[in-house]
Order: C-alpha cells, then sequence, then structure tokens
C-alpha cells in the first residue's frame, strides 16, 4: 500500500529542490501528483509540471464535480489565488506513493481524505534571512517581479507554520535545509522507516 508524503515549509525554504531530488531518488520510488493553481503561470514553469494552470471557473466546475480533495485561497495583491489538489484517476495509493508539495492545511484535508496512516509529512525549516534573500533573488528573475506578493507571502508564513499550527497538525519531525545533500539524506532515510522499505 502506497502513502502520500506532504512536503511542506515555509516560502524559499527549497521545498521544489528538494521536491526535484527526492523523485529522482531510486531508492524511495516517488510518484508526482501535480496540484492546480489559479494563480499565472511563472517564468521557467510549465503546464503539467510544477501545477496544473487554470482559473477560478475551472477551479469552480472541479468543486462541483467533487474532485478537489484540498484547497487553500490566498488574497494576494493581484486577486485570489487557489492552490488544490484534485482526486483523479492519477493517483493510484494501492501501487504507488506519491509526493507533493503542500501547506499544513492542506496536509490535514489529505489526512482527512485517506486516513492519517497514508500521509507522511516532511517539513523543511530554514533560517528566515536566507529565505529572505532567497525569494528576492527568485523575484529579480522574473520578467515582471511582484514584490509586494512576495512580501505578502513572506509575512503569512509566520502565520501559517506557527508553533499553534505545528503542534495542532502533530509534526514532530523537522528537516533544516542549511546543507541540501545532508537535509536530503535525512529526508530520505525518514522516508524508508516510515514507507518500509
Amino acid at each position: 500500500m502506497g502513502k502520500i508524503i506532504c512536503l511542506m515549509g515555509k516560502s524559499s525554504s527549497g521545498k521544489d529542490t528538494i521536491y526535484k531530488k527526492l523523485l529522482m531518488q531510486e531508492n524511495v520510488h516517488l510518484k508526482t501528483i501535480v496540484p492546480y493553481t489559479t494563480r499565472p503561470i511563472r517564468a521557467g514553469e510549465t503546464e503539467g509540471v510544477e501545477y496544473h494552470f487554470t482559473d477560478e471557473q475551472g477551479y469552480q466546475a472541479l468543486l462541483e464535480q467533487g474532485q478537489v480533495i484540498e484547497s487553500r485561497a490566498y488574497n494576494t495583491c493581484f486577486g485570489v489565488w487557489r492552490y488544490f489538489t484534485v482526486a483523479d484517476e492519477t493517483i493510484d495509493l494501492e501501487t504507488f506513493s506519491y509526493v507533493l508539495i503542500g501547506t499544513l492545511e492542506a496536509y490535514d484535508q489529505l489526512r482527512k481524505f485517506y486516513g492519517t496512516d497514508k500521509v507522511i509529512p516532511v517539513m523543511i525549516e530554514l533560517d528566515d534571512g536566507v529565505r529572505l534573500q532567497r525569494a528576492l533573488d527568485r523575484e529579480k528573475a522574473q520578467d515582471h517581479p511582484k514584490y509586494e506578493e512576495m512580501c505578502r507571502r513572506f509575512l503569512a508564513d509566520a502565520e501559517d507554520f506557527s508553533a499553534e499550527k505545528m503542534a495542532r497538525a502533530a509534526i514532530d519531525r523537522t528537516f533544516y535545509n542549511d546543507q541540501l545533500d545532508r537535509c536530503l539524506h535525512g529526508i530520505v532515510e525518514y522516508l524508508q522507516q516510515n514507507l518500509n522499505l
């Protein structure tokens, strides 16, 4: 029986890099669940790889069909942006384990949908100053930098990943990403234990 690894962390903590490296690990054999979003595609992103990009009408249609497992809405400087996971034919927990990037809210909703024993949390941490510099560097590289949105996300992280919310989610193990190889090694060992490999 497969499980879902929910990779979480504040913005610019290295989740995308760790996610890609986990998919290349031959000793954990993970498949992807590509999430959906209504936010605009960023430079360097590809439809169906980082996200399925849709609009509010597309989200509402999937919601009405009962296919939305979990969703989060963010009131950004550019309007409401949604991030959500869809139950479709690509998810087969009888055969495979999966990894996705989510939030504490997403983790909680995934556990309600699939069961607490089917969802494994992997929380990434990093110094706030390092995260802020990474976010600034990434935003500068965009064709149309959205600095206000970058700042909103950074400030929202403090509330979204508060100690109270972490305790409520019962996440007692985190992985500090100051050295990528060491962090990745710790995550792989943790997953091997929890996936019974």
